[in-house]
């Protein structure tokens, strides 16, 4: 298909994209893993646009994904006429998982990738991607050994983009997603050695929801035990700790079932569970 140029992009910005579409145009076929977010809604898009009915978007829905991501994510597709599988890869079913070692990503990436790996197989699909980009070599991500094993493609880290990349090129091509706040699995709220449980992950989404209700976009619930603590920007702290707010947040999470709520002080930080570990730790 005719690719295009965007007259708002910078020279380097065109040159990734350019990059990024030769790529995609030589695998083929493509089946994106797809949760909606920034990235992935990029990558879709992107290869979409150059193979057509050739590539397609896998979402899993398991218990570690809000409702409203696989309803966004489902619209995303609809308005684009972009086919979507949904698939049904249970983390779960894994001891290890369930278990919450600092290796927990890799199993759930493993499990639910073999399943887009098979869906890909009965579709007549080449290939299958994911949506890491160079800003996600910089943290400990188990995951990507995952990816690795499984030989699914990174087409946004072959093109050498990075998340602000992807922002600007996404507000150039007028995807809704260009601004939409990091998010992460639900799993990801677990101090590592909690136990991960259905119910603990309803409870943490329900928390995370009241939260966007009350105008916090960008926030997370992270699980400690009985406790919980509440990261929002720097910005947002004195809203979150002002009387009124502060007391309805502290009255609804009690009613979720959360003993202990505090807010941290530092604010809201992207896999601040992974500061208890080494970056260096790996799979044994």
């Amino acid at each position: 298909m005719v690719t295009k140029t965007y007259d708002v992009l910078s020279t380097e910005l065109q040159d990734k994209l350019d990059k990024l579409e030769d790529y995609i145009k030589e695998l083929d076929s493509l089946a994106v893993g797809f949760s909606g977010g920034v990235d992935s809604a990029f990558l879709l898009t992107v290869a979409h646009n150059v193979l057509g009915e050739k590539a397609i978007a896998v979402t899993n829905a398991d218990a570690s994904v809000p409702e409203r991501e696989l309803k966004e994510a489902a619209a995303f597709c609809k308005e684009r006429g972009i086919r979507q599988i949904v698939s049904k890869a249970n983390p779960f079913e894994n001891e290890a998982y369930r278990h919450n070692s600092p290796d927990r990503c890799y199993f759930c990436k493993h499990g639910i990738f073999s399943e887009i790996k098979r869906i890909a197989g009965e579709n007549g699909i080449a290939h299958i991607a994911e949506g890491s980009n160079m800003d996600d070599l910089g943290d400990y991500r188990p995951g990507l050994k995952a990816v690795e094993e499984l030989s699914v493609k990174s087409p946004l880290r072959k093109a050498g983009l990075y998340k602000e990349d992807i922002r600007l090129i996404s507000k150039a091509m007028g995807l809704p997603t260009w601004s939409k706040p990091a998010y992460a699995c639900l799993a990801s709220r677990f101090v590592y050695g909690e136990e991960i449980t259905e119910e603990k992950l309803h409870r943490i989404d329900m928390a995370e929801q009241y939260l966007i209700e009350l105008g916090f976009f960008e926030e997370r619930v992270r699980l400690h035990g009985n406790m919980v603590r509440i990261e929002v920007p720097e910005k947002d702290i004195e809203r979150l700790a002002s009387e009124k707010i502060r007391k309805a947040v502290y009255e609804r999470f009690k009613e979720i079932g959360f003993s202990f709520v505090t807010i941290d002080m530092r604010g809201y930080c992207m896999g601040s569970m992974n500061s208890t570990i080494k970056k260096t730790e790996s799979l044994s």
